[in-house]
């Protein structure tokens, strides 16, 4: 009787306590600053020197959110300056991607362009402390990464891994590509082979199989579209009544569910998909929906131990590595071992500020204080179920929120997306890559 609205109180509480968290942090910056205005440092203690280098690898939601945070928060005499190594031209908005895949004309939407969710004025082209360089991290060391276009090393003071999941994974969950252009071009072409498919097999029945399937149905009705999933319930990591829920939505468009199955191999000559049943399944075109794999192989070139049997790595509540031997090292995002049920955007937001925070605290010779520990409000999702319907999902083990809702527009929330990291939908003129391949240059 008083679950839900015990949910709800809770739910509340720990919102309430994020923000204060945000606001005590952002006093104290406000003290700190007032504090070298009343007494400024010395010459001596402020003279130029080489800077202590804050490396963040990867720049997703969660190193994006870390870089932002220690920008925003280091003090204009710190010695420290950010480094964010990271190889795509442009922010990859994942949560559109089965979107895109179907519905033509927006795939640009989901390359949202960098820079804009960094304070203004902290890049270092800008005369700030934020160096980017568009490269990937070869190898890590105890003290500096390796550059893999370059070679260069990079030492650090400290380091942030942000790598995620998925990084070997291909559309719709994630895009294999570097370049903006790239990443249009496969979207185009996934576009174009499930229009012109007849039989559509979708494998995974998570969020993104459900959702390419049903946008798929949806667009073009005269298809057959068939998802299989190998456990006994689509969305199976979610509660029942979203389970039940999402269930609703795929039958009724007329998409075929095969459950407690799995495919073994795919005949393209026959046009077939062979079911570990034996079944086969008339196929022209198969879209893999399975789940992501933590990318944590620089972690395990230099710390094997600190990863866990799936594939993640293993932190402690400050979310540094459990390695005590490399105590300068955190971790945040779907790469790490958080125990966080629904790993989203909202989960690595919150690790980031939390290694943020860490980090800047160690900077200022303090130990780090801030702890993570998930909670059921960062798990919530909306979940599309054809291009006009979703449903919103939120909850904790016991209890349930489910909000069916009607969408406008195609695009979902992707112009909202664009405004939160800093950038007018949807215009890109590459000013930042400017920026950051003059500074090489």
């Amino acid at each position: 009787m008083f679950e839900k609205p015990l949910l709800v109180i809770n739910g509340v509480g720990f919102g309430l306590s994020l923000l204060l968290s945000l606001l005590r942090h952002s006093l104290s910056f406000r003290i700190k600053l007032l504090q070298r205005f009343i007494s400024p440092p010395s010459p001596s203690l402020s003279a130029p020197k080489k800077p202590r280098n804050i490396v963040i690898v990867g720049a997703s939601v969660a190193g994006y959110t870390a870089a932002r945070t220690i920008a925003q928060y280091l003090l204009p005499d710190s010695p420290y300056r950010i480094v964010v190594v990271e190889p795509r031209d442009h922010f990859h908005f994942t949560w559109v991607l089965p979107r895109f895949c179907v519905a033509e004309g927006h795939e640009h939407k989901a390359f949202i362009p960098y820079g804009g969710y960094l304070p203004a004025g902290s890049l270092e082209a800008d005369g700030g402390k934020v160096k980017w360089i568009q490269d990937r991290v070869e190898s890590i060391s105890r003290d500096a990464i390796t550059l893999k276009s370059s070679g260069e090393h990079v030492s650090y003071e400290f380091l942030i891994v942000a790598t995620g999941s998925g990084a070997t994974d291909s559309l719709p969950s994630r895009v294999p590509a570097d370049s903006k252009a790239e990443g249009e071009e496969l979207l185009k072409q996934m576009q174009k082979r499930i229009k012109e498919a007849r039989d559509l097999v979708v494998v995974g029945a998570g969020a993104a199989g459900v959702e390419l399937a049903t946008d798929a149905k949806s667009k073009y009705p005269e298809k057959h579209v068939t998802l299989v999933h190998s456990r006994d319930s689509v969305m199976h990591r979610f509660g029942p009544r979203l389970q039940a829920a999402a269930l609703d939505g795929i039958t009724a468009l007329g998409v075929e569910v095969v459950t407690s199955d799995r495919v073994m191999s795919e005949d393209k000559e026959k046009g077939i998909a062979v079911l570990k049943s034996g079944r086969e399944i008339v196929c022209d075109y198969l879209v893999n929906c399975t789940g992501q794999r933590p990318d944590s192989k620089l972690i395990a070139q230099l710390s094997p131990s600190s990863i866990s049997e799936s594939g993640h790595i293993l932190t402690k509540p400050t979310l540094q590595i459990q390695d005590e031997s490399l105590p300068n090292i955190y971790v945040c995002g779907d790469v790490a071992e958080t125990n966080t049920p629904h790993p989203n955007s909202r989960s690595a937001a919150h690790q980031a500020t939390t290694c943020a925070f860490n980090v800047l605290s160690c900077a200022e010779g303090n130990k780090p204080k801030e702890t993570y520990e998930s909670h059921w409000m960062e798990g919530g999702i909306k979940l599309t179920l054809g291009l006009d319907k979703s449903v919103m999902n939120v909850g904790n083990k016991k209890t349930e929120f489910i909000i069916p809702s009607k969408d406008k527009g195609e695009a979902l929330m992707a112009a909202g997306a664009w405004n939160k990291l800093g950038a007018k939908p949807f215009e890109d003129d590459g000013s930042f890559l400017g920026k950051i391949k003059a500074q090489v240059e």
